[in-house]
C-alpha cells in the first residue's frame, strides 16, 4: 500500500500528458480548417502559427516564477482545463479576433502545461530512483496518435470544427480534473529540493551549465518540427510520390516515436541514458540521411520512420537530465530548457523552407542531420552517477553568490 500513491501519481501524470498529445494533434493537424473557417491568408497564417510558440515561451517562464509559490501540480491542474477550452474557442469562433484570443490563451496555457508536467515527471523520476520519463512521453505519443486519428475523422465527414472538438472536450476536461487529484508532488510531501525551499538553500541554476542541454533541446525540436512540417512536402514535390502517400510519413513517424519511448525506458535502465541519447541522435541523422538521399517515396518513407526512433528518445531524456543536473532547483530548470522546445519550433520549419527555396530540399535535410549529430558533443550531460545508495545520484550544479558566481 505504501506504493499505491507513487502507482496513481504516475498513472495520473501519463494521463495527462495523453490529454496534451490528444489536444496538440486536434489543433495542428486542422490547420487548414482553421484557416478556411477565419479567412487566415497564406501571407498572415505565419504569424499565427508563430505566435503560438513565442506565447509557450512566455508561459514556461511564468510558470518558473509561479512555482516559487505553488506547486507544480496546481499549475498543471488548472492550466490543462485552459489549454482544452482554448481548443473549443478555436473551433466555435467566427471572427478573426475569436481565434486571435483562443491561440493566444491556447499558447500561454500550453507553456505553463509542459512546463508543470515535465516538473513533476522529472520528480517523479527521482522519487522512483529509475528511468521513466519516457513513459510519460509515450503517453503524450499515444495521444498524438489519438487526436490525428480523431481529426481525419472530422475531416473526412466534413464536420464543423465546433462539433469536432466539443465530444473530445466534453470527455478530457472532466476527466483530466478529477485524475489531477492524484498528482505526486514531491513538494507537498516535504521535499526541500523544490521551488522557494531550494532557491533558500543556495542552489540555483546555472545557465552555462543547462546550455548543453538547452542546445540539444533545440536541434531535437528543429529535426520534429522538420518533419511535422515538410515531410507530406517532401515525399510529394521531390520524391513524387502520390497525395495519398504523402500523408503517409507524419503518422509513421509518431508510431515508431510510441514504440521507441515505450521501451526507452528499458534501454535506460539497462545500458544507460548517455548510451540510449547517443544511439538516439546516430539512428535520426541515419534518418535525415536516409531522406536526403532517397530515390523514390517508400525509401524516403523508410528515413522518415527510421526519425522517429531516434528522436524519440531525446527530448525525455534531457528533461531527465536537467533534474538530475539541479536537483535543488529542478522546477526552475526544466522551465528554462522547456523555452528551447519552442525555439527549436521557431527555428527549424522556416530554416529547412528557407534552404530549400534557395538551395535544394534534399540538401536542407542535411541540415537537422548535422545538428542532432552535435547531441553527440554533449551526451555526457546526461550522465548520471551511483550514490551509495546504488540509485541514481542526483549531481548538482550550484553557484556561491559569496563568490562572484563561480560554479561549485
Amino acid at each position: 500500500m505504501a506504493h499505491a500513491p507513487l502507482r496513481h501519481g504516475r498513472a495520473s501524470l501519463a494521463l495527462s500528458f495523453c490529454v496534451q498529445g490528444v489536444t496538440f494533434a486536434l489543433l495542428v493537424t486542422r490547420i487548414p480548417a482553421i484557416q478556411d473557417r477565419y479567412g487566415i491568408s497564406d501571407a498572415l497564417l505565419p504569424v499565427f502559427l508563430a505566435a503560438v510558440p513565442i506565447l509557450a515561451g512566455v508561459g514556461s517562464v511564468a510558470t518558473e516564477k509561479l512555482v516559487a509559490r505553488v506547486r507544480p501540480g496546481i499549475v498543471l491542474r488548472w492550466s490543462q482545463p485552459v489549454v482544452l477550452l482554448a481548443l473549443l474557442g478555436v473551433g466555435a469562433g467566427t471572427e478573426l479576433w475569436h481565434v486571435a484570443t483562443a491561440l493566444g490563451a491556447f499558447g500561454l496555457a500550453v507553456g505553463a502545461l509542459d512546463a508543470s508536467m515535465n516538473m513533476l515527471g522529472v520528480s517523479l523520476q527521482r522519487e522512483c530512483g529509475r528511468s521513466i520519463m519516457l513513459g510519460f512521453h509515450a503517453a503524450y505519443s499515444l495521444g498524438g496518435i489519438a487526436g490525428a486519428s480523431l481529426a481525419w475523422v472530422g475531416a473526412h465527414w466534413g464536420l464543423p470544427l465546433v462539433v469536432s472538438y466539443l465530444p473530445v472536450v466534453a470527455v478530457l476536461l472532466p476527466t483530466a480534473l478529477i485524475a489531477s487529484r492524484w498528482y505526486r508532488d514531491a513538494r507537498a510531501d516535504g521535499d526541500p529540493g523544490q521551488g522557494e525551499a531550494g532557491n533558500r538553500s543556495g542552489t540555483v541554476v546555472a545557465f552555462a551549465a543547462l546550455l548543453p542541454l538547452c542546445l540539444v533541446m533545440t536541434f531535437a525540436y528543429i529535426g520534429d518540427s522538420t518533419v511535422s512540417n515538410w515531410s507530406a512536402k517532401y515525399l510529394q514535390d521531390v520524391l513524387g510520390s502520390s497525395e495519398e502517400l504523402a500523408t503517409v510519413p507524419y503518422n509513421a513517424y509518431m508510431l515508431t516515436t510510441l514504440l521507441g519511448r515505450a521501451v526507452g525506458d528499458l534501454g535506460v535502465r539497462r545500458f544507460g541514458a548517455v548510451a540510449v541519447v547517443r544511439c538516439g541522435a546516430v539512428l535520426a541523422a541515419g534518418g535525415f540521411a536516409v531522406v536526403a538521399v532517397a530515390p523514390g517515396a517508400w525509401t524516403g518513407l523508410a528515413g522518415f520512420t527510421l526519425l522517429g526512433l531516434g528522436l524519440c528518445v531525446i527530448v525525455p531524456q534531457t528533461f531527465a537530465a536537467a533534474g538530475r543536473l539541479f536537483p535543488g532547483a529542478s522546477d526552475v530548470a526544466v522551465a528554462r530548457l522547456n523555452v528551447f522546445n519552442y525555439v527549436g519550433f521557431l527555428i527549424g520549419s522556416p530554416l529547412v523552407g528557407a534552404l530549400g527555396d534557395a538551395w535544394d530540399y534534399r540538401g536542407a535535410m542535411l541540415v537537422p542531420m548535422v545538428l542532432v549529430l552535435v547531441t553527440l558533443v554533449y551526451a555526457r550531460s546526461f550522465a548520471p552517477e551511483p550514490d551509495r545508495y546504488g540509485g541514481v545520484h542526483e549531481r548538482p550544479r550550484t553557484v556561491d553568490v559569496g563568490r562572484g558566481g563561480n560554479e561549485v
